[in-house]
């Protein structure tokens, strides 16, 4: 089947389109109404369907005979541990969590917050939660007090399940001092801590409230699946880097399970038995969808990975794994290239490993910037294609079908929106844009499955925050335009516009003339204020390691690229060479922090950033170039 006829369908008959592709799960009872849309056009998919994700993912492979098949596997560089577990052995150890938390009176629709290191046991605590239809709430482990806090008031847990420790690359992070911080911060206080106890660390439990995990799981029993709604909610993720209360994403069982399953084949082109291999952590929500979920609802073996793309123990570790595992599709952030970028230029640590296996290399989370998809494309020898999702969504928006019909690449375009994803570009108006044309990227409603439909404990929040200001509509918040192919270019975050005196221009486009340099490993480009132009263009560059060049000669060169690939209008001249830039856990670049640093406003740091350190040491070097006082 052509991508087009695939796209139609899901255009013209929504209903039958995604009623057929929820016929590829097994169902307690069958939705017999697909797709119900209230007032303001907000969808709700199977709801009237009966279901238990676990058992979809874990159960249903038991049964059909893949009980051997390997589930997970688990690698850890920073702990020198590698295990599998069989889809019999997961399903058996998911079912007996789902037991100890049953023990301590979870029941459907109970919340659980999850706060672990990327271990075997935060994958096997969600499908616990999952089994029992309960609702979890994943936060990245270690986390700050504060943030974890006000996710601990607002989904009111009942339980939360914990490990003494997280391990970076060097140094433990013990997590029960900011897990009690959080508590006494709360309002809400959990009725009971399960704490899983790591070899590196052994954490003091408090009397009445935490218990050992090896303890309560060792009395409890097996327990079934409790069967869901299809509107039933999974779990619910905070959305982070916004000022305010978080936004807890609510994410339906049933239109979940049916994108994701959907998703595997259609985009990433893999089958049961598979390797399939996102480098992200369970804190995001590319390890909900791509860790967890999609990988065991279509039969897959699945990695979960301790460890970073370089440092553990070099740059070669991604390759590494891959070769190890038979990794057939791959699929990590943007950033992470960059850093093996940066540390091996030339992809010489990449040579040792075997890499035959693997198809396809995805990237999404960043836009991925053509210097960088260039560089991976000639080093890895791999098609590498960028798409484009959100939190909110839980999938694709845009994606290269690489299991329906593979597409050109395009240098930094995500390529054609995915089936049931009505994509338009649009000004502040309301009105369409021409091809080519950059405006606001909207996603007209209803939105296909597992996309949010409303906000934990605050419907009126989704409403104001998505849906107010281009009515019909999804605003994604991100900019961008769709060429006369049908290709969407996503440029950036709509507030990551540059005014230069009346000419609106997006950081994403001057930074790919920037990483296109030679000398530079990655960049951000920010606007600085200036009283004649209002704003102007500033770039923060991190060199490649083993580079030397004058910084008046890289200044020059890097005017001289930009004038000549967009114009002088650009007005840019000013670039500071960094050691690092400012990044949060999941490899998102800190721009606005940076922003508001550069034009000399408050800011805060946000909880979510990698390394704090990294804030005090630019800002030295800002100083010591004058453009912070």
């Amino acid at each position: 089947m052509s991508y087009q006829t695939e796209y139609d369908r899901s255009m013209k008959d929504p209903k039958g389109f995604w009623g057929d592709q929820a016929k590829a799960l097994e169902w307690t009872k069958f939705p017999q109404t697909i797709l119900t849309t209230d007032t303001d056009g907000i969808g709700h998919w199977f709801a009237d369907g009966e279901m238990n994700t676990a058992y979809m993912a874990l159960d249903y492979h038991v049964k059909n005979g893949r009980g051997d098949q390997t589930a997970i596997i688990y690698d850890s560089p920073v702990t020198n541990t590698k295990r599998k577990y069989t889809y019999s052995e997961l399903t058996d150890e998911v079912a007996r969590t789902a037991g100890m938390l049953a023990d301590l009176g979870v029941v459907k629709g109970d919340r659980v917050i999850i706060y672990m290191p990327m271990i075997p046991e935060a994958v096997i605590s969600m499908l616990a939660v999952a089994r029992l239809g309960a609702i979890h709430s994943v936060v990245f482990g270690g986390f700050a007090p504060p943030e974890l806090a006000q996710r601990i008031d607002d989904s009111t847990p009942k339980v939360i399940l914990t490990a003494s420790c997280g391990i970076e690359i060097k140094r433990v992070i013990e997590y029960m001092p900011l897990l009690n911080k959080a508590i006494d911060l709360s309002k809400h206080k959990p009725q009971s801590c399960v704490v899983f106890q790591r070899p590196q660390c052994n954490a003091p439990l408090v009397a009445g409230r935490d218990h050992d995990w090896a303890t309560l799981l060792a009395k409890s029993k097996a327990v079934g699946c409790t069967s869901v709604k299809g509107s039933d909610p999974l779990y619910i993720l905070y959305t982070s880097g916004t000022t305010g209360k978080p936004k807890g994403v609510v994410r339906e069982n049933g239109g979940h399970a049916v994108a994701l399953k959907y998703s595997m084949k259609a985009i990433y082109n893999v089958d049961a038995g598979d390797v399939f291999w996102a480098a992200s952590d369970v804190g995001w929500v590319v390890g909900h969808s791509y860790i967890v979920y999609g990988p065991l609802l279509q039969g897959c073996t699945t990695i979960v990975y301790e460890g970073k793309p370089i440092m553990t123990p070099d740059a070669g570790a991604l390759w590494r794994l891959i070769s190890e595992y038979k990794v057939k599709s791959f699929f990590t952030a943007p950033t992470a290239f960059r850093a093996v970028k940066k540390e091996d230029p030339d992809a010489l640590l990449m040579k040792p490993y075997d890499l035959s296996k693997l198809q396809v290399i995805f990237s999404a989370g960043e836009r991925l910037d053509p210097p960088t998809q260039e560089w991976l494309t000639e080093k890895s020898g791999k098609t590498v294609v960028d798409h484009w999702w959100q939190t909110e969504t839980g999938w694709g928006i845009t994606a290269n079908l690489w299991g329906v019909e593979p597409k050109p690449v395009k240098l930094g375009s995500s390529t054609l929106p995915t089936p049931g994803f009505d994509v338009r570009i649009l000004d502040e108006n309301g009105k369409q844009m021409a091809a080519n044309e950059q405006g606001y990227i909207a996603i007209k409603l209803p939105l296909p499955p597992s996309c949010m439909n409303r906000v934990w404990g605050d419907d009126n929040k989704f409403r104001e925050s998505y849906l107010q200001f281009l009515p019909g509509y999804y605003t994604t918040g991100d900019g961008g335009y769709i060429d006369s192919e049908g290709y969407v270019f996503v440029m950036g975050r709509v507030d990551d516009v540059i005014n230069v005196a009346g000419h609106r221009l997006s950081t994403g486009e001057i930074e790919e003339v920037v990483a296109g340099h030679p000398a530079v490993a990655e960049c951000a480009v920010i606007a600085r204020d200036d009283d004649l132009k209002g704003q102007v263009p500033m770039g923060l560059v991190v060199l490649k390691s083993g580079v030397t060049i004058d910084d008046a000669v890289l200044q020059k060169e890097l005017v001289n690229r930009v004038r000549e690939a967009i114009g002088a209008i650009t007005c840019y001249k000013d670039t500071v060479i960094l050691k690092r830039l400012p990044k949060t856990r999941s490899g998102k670049t800190l721009r606005k922090t940076l922003n508001k640093i550069v034009n000399g406003q408050e800011y805060q740091v946000p909880s979510t950033i990698d390394d704090p350190g990294v804030i005090p040491e630019i800002i030295d070097i800002l100083k010591q170039q004058g453009f912070v006082k």
